[in-house]
């Protein structure tokens, strides 16, 4: 069998040839244009920025005291706004205030009938009053700020500092305890609220004139540690609360003085320290 040979002239007898270079990409130029584009604009913000800035015109001294004038003045006419004081106390403990009317018991000395203040001192609605307001009654009855009447009860008695404490049979729908205070000043502002002479809800200022002073009652006691003040007072005032500037319940007034023997105010009062007049009683003091 023949096996065909291709021709001679055909064959490559040579070494086979090396792969071809891949291509070279051609190199880029650094563009630095771009990077000097990016220092004149930020100049230029940095520029316009500077004029803005110094074309405010710089603030004079007649500037400042006109601010300043301004702030003054709204600061005064804030303060002018506000209410004064003895308003801000009379609003505060008007709700704990309370009327009380007794009928005395039938051969006892005074009038059949008596009247006298008291302020509710605890979220039970029990009320704080003199003792002497509330002595030998036949029968007690309480008004409250709301108009709400209704029959009271003593539930107990300090005779030495002629406090007494009373549970009324019913309450107002809403009951507000006066908010009670300490640290009575001579000196200090006051107020005394109360019904002097059946002119219910009344109030009188004046300032707190002694600390510590002795006052005397009608049945031979002496009461001690009590403060003066100068407030006017007059019956009906008698158990009524005394009060600070912040409308807070200092004291509880029991009496005044006057050397004639009559119930006229003429200048001095007294009233019993609400810690003293609490603590004593068994109801909340401070």
């Amino acid at each position: 069998m023949r096996v065909a040979r291709e021709p001679a002239e055909l064959r490559d007898n040579s070494a086979p040839a090396d792969p071809p270079a891949p291509p070279v990409a051609p190199r880029r130029r650094p563009q630095w244009w771009l990077a000097a584009a990016v220092v004149v604009l930020v100049g230029a913000a940095l520029v316009a920025v500077d004029r803005r800035a110094t074309s405010r015109p710089a603030t004079s001294k007649a500037d400042v005291n006109a601010i300043v004038d301004g702030k003054v003045d709204a600061a005064v006419k804030a303060l002018q706004s506000e209410p004064p004081a003895s308003v801000t106390v009379y609003n505060a403990i008007t709700p704990p205030l309370v009327v009380i009317r007794t009928d005395r018991q039938v051969g006892t000395a005074g009038d059949r009938s008596g009247l006298g203040s008291g302020v509710i001192v605890n979220a039970d609605g029990e009320i704080l009053t003199s003792l002497h307001v509330v002595q030998n009654a036949g029968s007690i009855r309480v008004s409250f700020f709301d108009g709400t009447e209704s029959p009271a009860t003593i539930s107990s008695t300090d005779p030495d500092h002629d406090i007494a404490v009373l549970t009324p049979a019913r309450l107002p729908q809403v009951v507000v305890p006066a908010v009670l205070g300490g640290g009575a000043r001579i000196g200090d502002e006051t107020f005394a609220v109360g019904h002097p002479l059946g002119l219910v809800a009344s109030l009188s200022a004046g300032v707190i004139s002694g600390l510590n002073r002795s006052f005397p009652l009608a049945n031979g006691k002496t009461l001690t540690g009590m403060i003066q003040f100068d407030a006017a007072v007059n019956p009906g005032n008698s158990g009524g609360p005394l009060l600070n500037a912040a409308g807070q319940v200092i004291g509880i007034v029991t009496g005044l003085a006057n050397p004639a023997g009559d119930d006229e105010f003429i200048g001095i009062g007294f009233a019993v320290p609400i810690g003293t007049a609490g603590g004593a009683a068994g109801a909340p003091g401070r």
